[in-house]
């Protein structure tokens, strides 16, 4: 029997709200982190994940209160990052409720903090999180929300990663972010033939079709959305009835 795929809510936060935009700017309120996460829950959510994407020193206590509000109203995993640098800032979002941590920018530019991160939490509670944007025949990694190139190839970085303990890689298209025009299947599955680890897609998402055209490429072992959620353009329980009876494998809630 092949493992279910699984669909993943994300809550983009500036510390204390969720905030939405397109191709990493403009962005705009999108609720309450609290509410969305019980929702999720409800419906079906195989995991959540919430990014700080304004991770800012002084809003690192913010951030933390938010994860506390949201691992309060789930009965699912939750994946938390956003402006970790150091261990201690790891152990703090694991303390305040988050079972795995996501790292981008900081594992750039110390790629030692995937490894100690591994060695605390397991290879498992480790989620690389990978922006990557075209360039030519090549993809191009991306850190500090986008807007910079780290100058890596970004299938040379995943498989770098999962060397160093991570174990999951989350791989976001810049190119195809907030655009609702579909998933990158060419950018993930190129990752996902290149990593032994699962892969999470991520970006472009809008219509049931595009969860089931990236599922059915076999690209990606889960699928991330998150502005069609929010503004309840789609149901996760009707995604996966979508899914089901086209032969995805997908869990429901009991």
């Amino acid at each position: 029997m092949s493992l279910a795929r699984r669909i993943i809510p994300c809550l983009d936060t500036d510390g204390a709200r969720v905030v939405k935009g397109v191709n990493f700017a403009g962005l705009r309120d999108a609720g309450d982190p609290a509410e969305l996460a019980a929702r999720y829950n409800a419906e079906g959510a195989d995991e959540l994940i919430v990014l700080d994407i304004a991770a800012s020193r002084d809003r690192r206590p913010t951030f933390l209160e938010t994860i506390r509000r949201v691992a309060a109203e789930l009965a699912i995993p939750l994946t938390a990052g956003g402006g970790i640098r150091t261990l201690e800032d790891a152990r703090s979002v694991v303390r305040a409720g988050a079972d795995k941590i996501t790292v981008n920018t900081a594992a750039v530019e110390q790629p030692d903090l995937i490894s100690q991160l591994s060695e605390e939490f397991g290879a498992q509670a480790v989620v690389l999180a990978i922006d990557a944007k075209r360039e030519a025949d090549n993809w191009d990694v991306r850190i500090r929300g986008g807007r910079d190139s780290a100058h890596l190839d970004a299938l040379a970085w995943a498989q770098q990663g999962v060397i160093l303990g991570a174990g999951e890689i989350l791989l976001t298209s810049v190119d195809r972010d907030g655009t609702q025009s579909g998933f990158d299947i060419a950018l993930t599955a190129a990752i996902s033939g290149s990593v032994s680890v699962p892969v999470i897609a991520s970006g472009g998402a809008k219509l049931p079709d595009h969860f089931l055209q990236i599922f059915s490429a076999g690209a990606a072992d889960a699928a991330l959305a998150a502005s069609i959620f929010h503004d309840n353009a789609q149901s996760i329980r009707l995604l996966k009835q979508f899914l089901a009876q086209r032969g995805v494998p997908v869990r429901f809630p009991c």
